[in-house]
């Protein structure tokens, strides 16, 4: 299928019911890490189900519900349902120990409005921290149009690689001159005829920068890249052979 198709599809599916789709990228995981991380914990809890109720699991699917709405979240410092509904969560053991029914209309929409101020702060909190957990592994490069970089390949996963040769093999190719700076994560390269098929745009993860010297001499013409940016390791000869 087509997925210039699929692409327009869904947006206009999910705009005539009213929602913004917003697609992920490469290298931009912030658009789906939130519910990458819920779908993980979902799963540990639906697999746990699962051993210890295999015929019936389906049954306890509303048990699971309530067990991760009322866990404890680091981001608002509350549960799910205490956010929701203004006070945590009393099981029936507790249940005799309600006091007398009170008038508490304006008392609870104030605090309500408190408890949603309360988690927005503490959203916020919980976000700076990840951001400078997230900023203290990042790399501060800056790559200007003119200059040359080294790209970085990958070898093709699952291939074999014999003795130590992958680790030798090259990791990056170039240097190749910088065309275009596109937004402030990529750029477009001035790559070879050789690798043309390639797309130009590279993320700036991908790129080293090179410190031009006359005595450097590159090789990436036997290199046979795919449109993917992998390449499969050939032996050039096979010293030794063992049947197991």
């Amino acid at each position: 299928m087509d997925p210039r198709f699929t692409l327009r599809f869904w947006i206009s599916l999910h705009k005539s019911l009213g929602t913004k789709l917003t697609f992920s990228t490469a290298f931009h995981p912030q658009t789906y890490g939130q519910s990458e991380r819920v779908i993980q914990i979902l799963e540990d809890l639906l697999r746990a189900c699962v051993l210890d109720y295999a015929d019936s699991w389906d049954t306890k699917l509303p048990l699971v519900e309530f067990a991760y709405n009322n866990s404890y979240q680091a981001s608002i410092e509350m549960a799910p349902y205490e956010a929701l509904y203004g006070r945590k969560y009393r099981s029936s053991i507790h249940w005799d120990d309600v006091g007398e029914r009170t008038e508490i209309g304006p008392d609870i929409v104030e605090q309500t409005a408190e408890a949603i101020k309360r988690i927005r702060e503490q959203m916020k909190t919980a976000q700076s921290r990840q951001k400078s957990y997230a900023d203290s592994h990042r790399r501060d490069l800056n790559f200007e149009v003119g200059d040359h970089v080294f790209l970085k390949i990958s070898p093709m996963k699952g291939v074999l690689r014999f003795g130590r040769e992958g680790k030798l093999s090259p990791r990056f190719i170039g240097p190749f001159q910088i065309l275009e700076r596109i937004g402030t994560l990529a750029y477009r390269l001035a790559l070879p005829p050789e690798i043309s098929a390639v797309h130009n745009v590279f993320h700036i993860s991908a790129l080293r920068n090179y410190i031009a010297n006359p005595s450097h001499v590159l090789r990436y013409e036997p290199i046979q890249l795919s449109s993917d940016l992998t390449y499969e390791e050939v032996p050039e000869q096979i010293l030794a052979r063992e049947n197991r």
